[in-house]
């Protein structure tokens, strides 16, 4: 069976490996980026199952970002791995993804949610449950 494909976009390059070692047991790490621009160009290319962002990155951040390939790529899956827990901005996320991850619970969340999301379903992080998932 072929595993789901993923890109990874992250600004802090120690972040990015341990996601890679994390996901990579799972899913294809097909790319890994360091800014939004370069991560709407290689899911442009590369077209994953899903993409895992942070929010907070150079040249267009993972918001920007990830609205512009929801856009183009709709069936491409959208997981925010975030430090940033305003439930103001997880509900602003959540319009563009389907999955709001904090960075300080990603051990225990990001594997859940990233199922959650190839079947179809939203996922929060337990500390912002109460945030919409619109």
């Amino acid at each position: 069976m072929e595993r789901p494909r993923i890109i990874i976009a992250d600004d802090h390059v120690q972040v990015t490996v341990q996601l890679r070692h994390l996901l990579s047991r799972h899913f294809d790490v097909v790319a890994t980026v360091g800014n939004g621009r370069d991560l709407v160009g290689a899911a442009m290319s590369l077209k994953p199952d899903i993409v895992v962002t942070d929010i907070s990155m150079p040249d267009m951040d993972g918001l920007q970002a990830a609205c512009a390939i929801g856009a183009a790529l709709p069936r491409t899956g959208i997981v925010f791995i975030t430090v940033h827990d305003d439930r103001a901005l997880a509900l602003k996320a959540m319009n563009c993804g389907q999955a709001y991850v904090l960075k300080s619970s990603a051990g225990e969340d990001l594997l859940d949610a990233m199922t959650a999301v190839l079947n179809g379903e939203r996922y929060v992080s337990p500390m912002l449950r109460g945030v919409a998932a619109t």
